[in-house]
């Protein structure tokens, strides 16, 4: 059966911690001792609530970051966003950084994927300004993060495009080289600082 049979039948049901833990489980039981998986694991406070596919992209930032004016106008620091939004391709990047007019208001959002973009041109841009939002693909935010191009240190949540479905039917985590991109992000950095409580992990 292909993936695409199977999605078809199934109706959509919005992403829950659970279902990237679970993941996240299954992805390192195999490499990793007990110890290790122990550190890589996610409690449900390091989440945001959920989108239940009633919320328009805006709708749910607000829902999930009420003092957006506040933490928006506090923001300082270059090389980093307060809002990082993870999805599968530059064309639902585009996507979203559009339907999110009505809740930005006046703050900068930054591209960061691959295409038509060189990142020597993205970490140009990060370390000369102020970008309150970034909107990309786990391959490319992975490698501004490992060439110190973009820092997570004042990063407040990350967004993961979980239930949106491509022509395919394929969320981001039924694409096996978006789903190790997104897995190898949260390993380096991100879950490490969602259990020391800086950064929620938000489903939308």
């Amino acid at each position: 059966k292909k993936i695409s049979d199977i999605l078809e039948k199934s109706a959509p049901k919005p992403g829950v911690p659970k279902d990237l833990q679970d993941l996240l489980s299954q992805h390192f039981s195999a490499r990793r001792s007990v110890i290790e998986i122990e550190e890589l694991k996610l409690s449900d406070s390091c989440f945001l609530p959920a989108n239940d596919l009633t919320h328009s992209f805006s709708s749910y930032l607000k829902e999930i970051c009420p003092k957006w004016a506040k933490l928006r106008k506090n923001h300082k620091e270059t090389k980093s966003v307060v809002i990082l939004v993870i999805c599968s391709s530059a064309l639902r990047s585009l996507e979203l950084i559009k339907s999110m007019t009505a809740f930005k208001g006046d703050c900068r959002v930054l591209k960061l994927f691959a295409k038509h973009i060189k990142i020597k041109e993205q970490m140009t841009m990060l370390e000369k300004g102020i970008f309150h939002i970034g909107v990309g693909t786990p391959g490319r935010i992975k490698a501004l993060v490992e060439q110190d191009g973009l820092s997570l240190n004042s990063t407040k949540y990350m967004i993961l495009d979980w239930n949106w479905r491509d022509q395919k039917l394929r969320r981001m985590m039924d694409i096996p080289e978006i789903k190790k991109e997104t897995i190898d992000l949260l390993e380096m950095k991100v879950i490490k600082l969602c259990r020391e409580g800086s950064v929620k992990l938000g489903l939308f």
